[in-house]
C-alpha cells in the first residue's frame, strides 16, 4: 500500500519491539522465503526505547526512498506519538494496523475494525453472564478491515494519492 503512493518506494522497514511481538522476526523470515513479486526490499528493526526509535526514523528518512511499517504491536501502539513526530520530522511515509494513528496524524493504516471487534465481543459476554463456560465459546478472528488515509499527511510529505486508491479507503482524513 505504501508502494500505491510513494511510487519510487524500494524499501520498507517493519518496526517493532521483540519483547512485546517476538512473533514478527519468524512471519519476516516466512515472508522472504516467498517468491518476490515486488522489488521492495523489507527489513526488520528491534526498537525498545525512544532513542531506538529516533535513530531508525532518521536512517529511513536520508533514503527518500523507504517507508515504515509500524508493527501491531502493544509498545509500537504506545510509542504512536514519538514515531509519528519522527516520521514527520523525517518526512517518511508511515503504514500501521492501528486507525489510531492515522486519526493523529500518520498517512495511512490497514487493519482490523476495532469497534467491529468490540461490537462483536458483547454477544461473548453476554453468553458468559448467561451461564455458558468460555472454554465452549469458539475462537474468532477479526473478519472486517479497514482502510484510513490522511491526505493532509501524504501532501506534507509531498506525495499524490490516487483517486482510484482513495476509492478502496473506508475513511479519508481531509
Amino acid at each position: 500500500m505504501l508502494g500505491d503512493v510513494k511510487p519510487n518506494l524500494s524499501r520498507v522497514t517493519l518496526m517493532f519491539n521483540p519483547d512485546t511481538a517476538p512473533y514478527y522476526d519468524a512471519y519476516l523470515r516466512s515472508f522472504k522465503a516467498l517468491p518476490r513479486q515486488t522489488s521492495v526490499e523489507v527489513e526488520a528493526v528491534h526498537v525498545q526505547s525512544v532513542a531506538e526509535i529516533e535513530t531508525a526514523v532518521a536512517k529511513l528518512g536520508r533514503e527518500s526512498v523507504g517507508g515504515l511499517i509500524a508493527a501491531a504491536d502493544p509498545f509500537i501502539l504506545n510509542m504512536r506519538e514519538v514515531i509519528r513526530k519522527a516520521a514527520d520530522e523525517h518526512r517518511v511515509p508511515t503504514i500501521s494496523a492501528f486507525r489510531q494513528f492515522v486519526v493523529e496524524g500518520s498517512l495511512m493504516s490497514y487493519g482490523p475494525d476495532t469497534a467491529d471487534i468490540f461490537r462483536r465481543s458483547s454477544f461473548y459476554v453476554d453468553r458468559i453472564l448467561k451461564g455458558e463456560s468460555p472454554g465452549n465459546l469458539p475462537a474468532q478472528s477479526p473478519n472486517k478491515f479497514e482502510l484510513v488515509v490522511n491526505l493532509k499527511t501524504a501532501k506534507a510529505l509531498g506525495l499524490s494519492v490516487r483517486e482510484s486508491f482513495l476509492l478502496l479507503a473506508d475513511e479519508v482524513i481531509e
